[in-house]
């Protein structure tokens, strides 16, 4: 009995799989209901949950929004500096800008150019999140408000797709001033009477959710994204109060008034493509809109 478990024991050999066959990135586990999805099915649903849990997209991912291959990028060449010769006990700000390009492969939070959504020009500022927070700095503002002007100067809407974190410190005021520029540029752009749409992503908050983006003619956040100026724990101190548990939500926001719709990613498209085609007079032209088309917007 004791050679025959011996000759079994011999005959099973255990293999260790080599680091190399098992391939990065092939499960990803939901934040929300802790399922492991396969990460081509997840991408082929630009990052939502079966749960209904929203992930969040780059700047880059945001563009499959767009018709294939209809955008063009625009000012990649502008890169922040450091005005203020900013150093933290850590790191400098330009260690710090260069660890979040690398990272990224961007420039900066925004990726901003001209692109289509079912054959409607739009101009498009998309960003990111993964870049120092999404921060809103000089660099940030000024790609922004030429994103605005663009849209103004070819007489068709704007775009913009917004996750931060708020201004960045760094930059100190030089960042503030960025607010009032892209909001000037906007006074601009109604006055070609052309729309600003601005999708609202989590987490969407600071001086973006308190500038441009809350005066958008249409406002869109996605299910269950936070949005707000101040963080939860700021203000709970501040008033001294406890907070509702879905406060800052795009649900509590939209009950509130504070935003015009919340829309999953997977019907975004064809929202944005009807707002549009309801915004410009000939849908696919990029004409100005006519007398009779703002009113439609009021049953949305």
């Amino acid at each position: 009995m004791k050679e025959l478990i011996q000759r079994s024991r011999k005959s099973f050999t255990v293999v260790q799989p080599l680091e190399s066959d098992v391939p990065d990135n092939v499960w990803v586990k939901c934040p929300s209901c802790r399922e492991l999805i396969y990460h081509k099915q997840l991408a082929e649903r630009m990052k939502v949950c079966r749960c209904g849990y929203h992930m969040r997209l780059t700047a880059r991912e945001w563009l499959a929004l767009l018709d294939e291959g209809s955008f063009v990028e625009y000012d990649a060449h502008l890169r922040p500096t450091d005005p203020l010769g900013f150093v933290s006990p850590r790191e400098t700000y330009i260690d710090k800008l260069r660890e979040a390009q690398r990272r990224t492969g961007l420039a900066d939070v925004v990726v901003s150019g001209v692109g289509s959504i079912e054959g409607c020009r739009v101009s498009v500022a998309v960003c990111d999140f993964n870049f120092i927070g999404g921060s809103m700095g000089s660099v940030f503002g000024e790609k922004m408000a030429r994103a605005v002007e663009r849209a103004t100067a070819l007489g068709i809407p704007l775009l913009t797709i917004n996750t931060s974190g708020g201004a960045r410190m760094q930059e100190g005021v030089i960042a503030l001033m960025q607010l009032a520029k892209v909001n000037i540029a906007l006074t601009r752009l109604a006055a070609a009477r052309q729309p600003h749409i601005a999708v609202l992503v989590d987490p969407c908050y600071g001086g973006v959710t308190a500038s441009y983006a809350s005066v958008a003619d249409i406002i869109i956040a996605e299910p269950g994204a936070n949005i707000g100026f101040a963080g939860r724990r700021v203000i709970e101190q501040t008033i001294r109060q406890k907070l509702p548990a879905d406060f800052q939500t795009a649900e509590f926001m939209l009950q509130h008034g504070m935003i015009d719709m919340v829309v999953p990613r997977g019907e975004l498209r064809s929202m944005l493509a009807k707002l549009l085609r309801l915004y410009t007079a000939e849908g696919r032209t990029g004409a100005r809109p006519s007398e009779s088309v703002a009113p439609a917007l009021v049953s949305i």
